[in-house]
């Protein structure tokens, strides 16, 4: 079977990677998605393994349109009732950039008429939609005169992990979390910190990679459960199989200044079940003794909230600890602040363009040494945090 996985753009080459590692095949990155092929077992995998994607498409279908009535008879032409039953709900979601199908609501209409005409015609009856809570999720994707049509896997978006029980006012999400530690190219062989935690995503997806969890495990239900051939044993095995997570043999170093967000932090880390891995504290960046390295740091410092003086201040002090406090780290940081980077007062290495939400980034690299850089260089064969320059490392299988 073929299948697209959606995740953020910037993030393709490590998803890819993922996909490799778990066994997928013909793997191919485009913008914001990367399409493979594999079997069920593989479907049900990539939605319990996969850290980077957001949602897993089956497509089932593809025709062309040349007016908004080919998209009624193209979905109409699909065998429903192979697929699931009329007691189901089910609910419709569309990515459409056309100019033949321009009014993207009546384009999902016409989709939804389609199947229920389709189960009328049959059984005399027809599933009902439901938008708070459906059994069955389908995407309408029309590009140009290409339509596809696609079961969603996954169902609620694959960020949402299951952990978070609690939250700050502007959470990371889990996805790209996962993203900036895999594109680190950490590997949980040395110790790591983010010294300005939040609600702790990113420390909790560094500890799930380092243990080799999948963190689909705390998902109470994925969309596929619904869909006539759900196969409840594969599913079971898979969920069941431990065999590839690893011991970690050192330490995640978390923390905030506020104590309202090491609480909250406190509280999804318990739930990830990862506390023995994560030594959390309230504590300013600027005051902490930094932790036994080689260290690698990613953090999330503020950006777009404070005035432009209070940011300025916040970055100078932060590049100056790092300078001071932290040789042989490696430190990457992600932020919308160019001022903030300009304050930082130290080159990166290596930038990458990023978003956080709707908010443009990016994620830049710093290598702290002391003493002269041609040393440093020397220095840098076996490090195990280093920021890949091409293509991001694999996860640790």
């Amino acid at each position: 079977m073929d299948f697209t996985a959606k995740t953020f753009a910037g993030l393709e080459g490590v998803l890819s990677n993922e996909l490799k590692a778990i066994g997928a095949k013909n793997i191919e990155a485009g913008r914001r998605v990367v399409t493979f092929s594999g079997d069920k077992r593989l479907l049900y995998k990539a939605n319990l393994s996969l850290r980077t994607a957001l949602r897993v498409l089956v497509p089932i279908k593809s025709f062309k349109v040349s007016n908004i009535e080919d998209v009624y008879i193209g979905v109409r032409s699909i065998e429903w009732d192979t697929i699931f039953p009329v007691e189901k709900t089910f609910l419709i979601e569309q990515t459409i950039y056309s100019d033949i199908v321009s009014n993207t609501r009546f384009a999902t209409y016409k989709a939804k008429d389609a199947i229920a005409d389709y189960f009328n015609e049959k059984y005399g009856k027809r599933p009902n939609v439901s938008v708070a809570n459906p059994d069955i999720f389908i995407n309408l994707h029309i590009s140009n005169n290409n339509c596809t049509v696609s079961l969603d896997s996954s169902g609620e978006p694959l960020y949402k992990r299951g952990y978070r029980v609690a939250q700050t006012l502007a959470p990371m999400n889990e996805v790209l979390a996962a993203g900036l530690v895999l594109l680190s190219g950490w590997d949980g062989k040395s110790n790591f910190m983010d010294p300005m935690c939040g609600s702790g995503t990113i420390a909790i997806e560094a500890a799930l990679i380092a243990r080799n969890i999948a963190p689909g495990i705390f998902r109470k239900h994925f969309a596929f459960e619904e869909w006539n051939d759900f196969d409840a044993d594969l599913l079971d095995e898979l969920y069941n199989d431990d065999s590839s997570e690893v011991e970690f043999k050192h330490k995640i170093y978390a923390s905030d200044i506020n104590r309202a967000a090491v609480d909250t932090a406190r509280k999804n880390i318990a739930a990830a079940s990862v506390s023995k891995n994560i030594e959390l504290t309230v504590s300013d960046f600027m005051e902490l003794t930094p932790p036994p390295s080689p260290l690698c740091i990613v953090t999330n410092p503020p950006y777009g909230e404070r005035i432009k003086a209070d940011m300025e201040k916040l970055y100078s002090a932060m590049g100056s600890t790092l300078k001071h406090k932290y040789t042989d780290t490696t430190c990457h940081i992600i932020s919308s602040s160019r001022e903030g980077f300009n304050a930082l007062g130290l080159k990166p290495s290596s930038s990458l363009k990023l978003f956080n939400g709707e908010i443009e980034c990016e994620y830049r690299t710093y290598r702290i040494f002391g003493g002269k850089f041609r040393d440093f260089k020397k220095s840098q064969t076996n490090k195990n945090c280093n920021y890949p320059s091409k293509q991001p490392s694999k996860p640790r299988k």
